[in-house]
């Protein structure tokens, strides 16, 4: 096995906004009231992202005044468990859009079924 790969924290940014850009503009266009963020540190170990918030399909009339949705990509977990950079860009690439889905309200039953 490879040793750990090494990506500074702007690099490992990068890397989540070109997965942002993968998402077709379509369904960006419908993304309301999220900010998404990278951690070094995930608060568990083999945890790669997390969604905190309201999803979209779940938001109703009583739905003003809310915090942001909150999507956390956990670096080094992410490089810890790859043993290429190809393996990174791939497990941000997955990662990013597992947890967006979240935000648009698909669970993650529905998201191992889809390959996520």
């Amino acid at each position: 096995m490879a040793g750990v790969i090494e990506l500074s924290r702007e690099e490992f940014e990068d890397l989540v906004g070109e997965a942002l850009d993968t998402i077709p503009p379509e369904l960006t266009a419908h993304m309301r009231n999220v900010v998404i963020v990278v951690e070094d540190e995930a608060p568990e170990p083999g945890l790669l992202g997390l969604y905190q918030g309201v999803p979209l399909t779940e938001r109703g009339d009583w739905y003003a005044g809310v915090l942001p949705d909150h999507i956390s990509i956990y670096r080094n977990e992410i490089l810890a468990i790859c043993d290429t950079p190809e393996d990174v860009i791939e497990e941000v690439r997955i990662t990013v859009v597992h947890e967006i889905a979240h935000h648009f309200g698909i669970d993650d039953r529905r998201l191992h079924e889809l390959g996520y």
